[in-house]
This record gives structure tokens, C-alpha cells and sequence, in this order.
């Protein structure tokens, strides 16, 4: 059984020093101020982690050094998504080998592709390595929005994809996500990727967030969701309000 993933999860960006190189110093003073936080998790070598300016060897690398500096204080979920198959099946193994707790896959975002082949490049994902695995849907960057049939589909017969961040600037394609997909796999965890959409997605029973604004205003999106638990609309409402004052 994986750590549980709920709440607010920074998608933290990789820092890079003045060369373009990782600068591990850099990261890790992010790191130590996001595990003194309320932030519920980490995702690294996602969107903001910039994956897809990595080579294999380099994003292994990375993620070596921040399952290490975590050390187990938080869940990890490590980006592993590639446009070759074979080379997500090989970074989300390298994932599992260091000891990450889950891993998070953007489909193919090069050439679009029918359902049935999205289907089988994430089903020969999850066959080939056991670790929890949360689909990624960012159709605004990768050109191709994942159906809910296929998100259920893939729920329905890989029991080790677990979730799905969406990032979607549509509430209804959430909703469908949380009523019809979860509806039928309560433990299906379901994360929006953008702030506005947090309160809806949690109040129709979706998981949490994955929004990049955590990274330097975590107390932010962290009230919300603590507020939120709290039944506390009124200070739910004061939050959402505090990123629009001038």
C-alpha cells in the first residue's frame, strides 16, 4: 500500500543554476521550505520540473537526489512520462528502484493518437511496473485531452493507476472524472491542476490539487484545503480572495 496522496501536492520546479545545470543546493532549500509547509506531498519532474528538457540520465539523476532529500517526510510522485514507451516503462522502474511512492504519466504529446493506442502505451506502462501510477491530463500542452471513457477504461483494468491529476480548464470534464470514473473506484484519487478549480473539485469529492502557486504561497492553497476539512466556508472564502488583492 502506497502513502496516502491527498491535499495540496506542489508541482515543484527543478532549479537550475546560472550554467542551466541542476543545481542540487538550489533544490534543496526548496525542498526543506516545502517540508517545513502544509503541503501534503511533492510531484517533481513534472510540467514545472521541466521533464521534458532532460535527458533519461539527467532526470534519473534528479529524481535520485529529491527521493533522497525528501527521505521519506512526504509521499513523491516522480514524472516518468516520455513519448516512447519503453523509456517511461525504464524511468518509471528507476522510480520504483529509488523508492518513490507513486509516479505521474502525461500521454504521448507529439503526434495525437486514438484512444485504443493512449490505452495500451499507459496499460504496458502500469503491466510492466507495479508502483502506483497517476495518469496526466494537460491538454492545453499536449494537444490531446484523455476522454473519461478511456480514464475509466484504464481505472477499470490496471489496478495500479490510482489517480489522475487533470488539468483542465473545464469543471465539467472534472466532474464527470469524480462522478463517473471515481464513482465506480471510490479509492480513485482525483487532483485539479489549477487553483480556481480546488473548492469545486473538493466539494464534489474529488482528492485535492496539484497547483504550481504552492511552491511560493503554499499557506494559500494549504488553507483552502485545511478550511475545507474545517467546514469553514468563510475562511475558504478569504483565501480564495487574497490572490486578487492588489
Amino acid at each position: 500500500m502506497f502513502k496516502t496522496l491527498a491535499g495540496v501536492i506542489p508541482p515543484v520546479p527543478t532549479i537550475l543554476d546560472a550554467k542551466g545545470q541542476f543545481d542540487p543546493e538550489g533544490m534543496g532549500i526548496l525542498i526543506e521550505r516545502l517540508i517545513d509547509s502544509a503541503v501534503n506531498g511533492f510531484l517533481f519532474l513534472g510540467s514545472a520540473g521541466e521533464f521534458a528538457n532532460f535527458s533519461q540520465e539527467q532526470r534519473k539523476a534528479i529524481a535520485e537526489f529529491c527521493v533522497a532529500k525528501v527521505n521519506g517526510r512526504k509521499p513523491v510522485i516522480i514524472g516518468t512520462a516520455s513519448c516512447s514507451t519503453a523509456e517511461a516503462i525504464a524511468l518509471t522502474q528507476h522510480a520504483s528502484d529509488i523508492g518513490a511512492d507513486a509516479v505521474m504519466i502525461v500521454n504521448p504529446y507529439y503526434a495525437l493518437m486514438s484512444d485504443e493506442r493512449l490505452y495500451n502505451h499507459h496499460k504496458s506502462i502500469a503491466d510492466a511496473v507495479a508502483i502506483p501510477q497517476l495518469l496526466y491530463n494537460f491538454p492545453a500542452l499536449t494537444g490531446q485531452n484523455l476522454s473519461v471513457e478511456l480514464i475509466g477504461r484504464l481505472a477499470d483494468s490496471c489496478a495500479n493507476i490510482v489517480g489522475i491529476k487533470d488539468t483542465v480548464d473545464c469543471m465539467s470534464h472534472i466532474r464527470q472524472v469524480i462522478t463517473e470514473v471515481k464513482g465506480r473506484h471510490p479509492n480513485f484519487l482525483v487532483f485539479c491542476g489549477f487553483d480556481e478549480y480546488a473548492l469545486d473539485t473538493l466539494l464534489l469529492g474529488g482528492d485535492g490539487v496539484i497547483p504550481a502557486t504552492s511552491n511560493f504561497a503554499p499557506e494559500i492553497t494549504c488553507g483552502i484545503y485545511q478550511a475545507f476539512l474545517d467546514k469553514d466556508m468563510v475562511a475558504v472564502q478569504a483565501l480564495l480572495r487574497r490572490p486578487a488583492r492588489k
